[in-house]
């Protein structure tokens, strides 16, 4: 049972040990200190007076994008986290925007290119999405386990029995899942997927450890009612985007069939001038033909992986 009568909101000389203990990145450490979004994970969690550290280590948060909606991919998620020892505990529809995908991704997209940016906020406004809350036991933190278990961003990396890799290899940007690495993420991701109301019963909720599947499968069957299945076939998206150029009057390169670079080009020029092409077409040939990052350098904090929890806490 949660005490709710006493707040009792941490220290700030605290917070700095607190996130040490949840994350193997120095430079994580140091950012997540500053980081409005953990910082109200943290405070909330104390005049709960629940242990923040304990609860970002044994929960978890797994986020079916729009293109996780459009596969139909809710189902076979569930399975997989029953088939590995996690529950679902909570389960929530979450309106995705631009805002929402700058601060999930606040760290990593230095490196993104202005073509991604534009295919994710064509993407993010395809659906809402469905987000579950997870827990789970094992010899690593249930974040760092999910995330590893769930399979890498690049699908040419991807090994059976991982979730992308049966959710199916499509490409950087179509990986339909999204999880924390480790827990000082969960904390961060926590305050920006929920507003302070909701977090606290999403956090009293998840705490009590009640199974939630069901739930989880009736906001699926609302989200499917009114977000159509689409294909990922790439050549399904680049037909309707031809017809779509041709449509508003747009020349269409002789190439464009057959030359990457001239789809690129065309696809790109339609996409900053603003016309109308069917959005979930363009992100389907844009995620195949246009840049996805910028430069070669690194992100502003790399990702964990479970390699580098074992190594600095082994």
């Amino acid at each position: 049972m949660i005490d709710h009568r006493t707040p009792a909101v941490p220290r700030p000389q605290a917070l700095p040990a607190l996130l040490a203990s949840l994350t193997p990145q120095p430079a994580k450490v140091t950012a997540y200190q500053a980081d409005t979004y953990v910082l109200e994970s943290v405070e909330q969690l104390a005049r709960l007076r629940i242990d923040a550290g304990a609860f970002a280590m044994g929960h978890s948060l797994l986020l079916l994008k729009p293109d996780g909606i459009a596969a139909r991919a809710v189902e076979p998620t569930l399975e997989w986290l029953a088939g590995n020892d996690f529950r679902v505990v909570y389960a929530a529809t979450v309106p995705v925007n631009r805002h929402l995908v700058r601060a999930l991704w606040y760290y990593a997209w230095n490196i993104a290119s202005p073509e991604r940016r534009r295919l994710a906020e064509l993407l993010a406004a395809l659906s809402d999405s469905l987000l579950l809350v997870v827990s789970g036991c094992g010899d690593l933190p249930t974040p760092v386990r999910l995330t590893e278990a769930k399979g890498p961003t690049d699908p040419r990396k991807r090994q059976p029995g991982q979730l992308r890799h049966l959710l199916g290899q499509h490409n950087f940007l179509l990986n339909l899942v999204h999880t924390p690495d480790d827990p000082a993420d969960v904390l961060r991701e926590l305050a920006i997927y929920f507003a302070e109301n909701q977090r606290a019963e999403v956090i009293t909720r998840a705490y009590t450890g009640a199974d939630r599947a069901e739930s989880a499968r009736e906001l699926a069957d609302a989200l499917y009612a009114r977000t159509p299945r689409r294909s990922f076939d790439p050549e399904v998206a680049l037909d309707r985007v031809r017809r779509d150029l041709e449509r508003a009057g747009t020349p269409v390169p002789p190439d464009f069939d057959t030359d990457a670079a001239a789809r690129a080009a065309a696809l790109n020029r339609a996409l900053v001038a603003g016309q109308e092409i069917d959005p979930w077409s363009a992100v389907v040939l844009g995620s195949q033909v246009l840049p996805m990052r910028i430069g070669t350098g690194p992100q502003t904090l790399p990702p964990v992986t479970a390699a580098d929890w074992r190594e600095g806490w082994g």
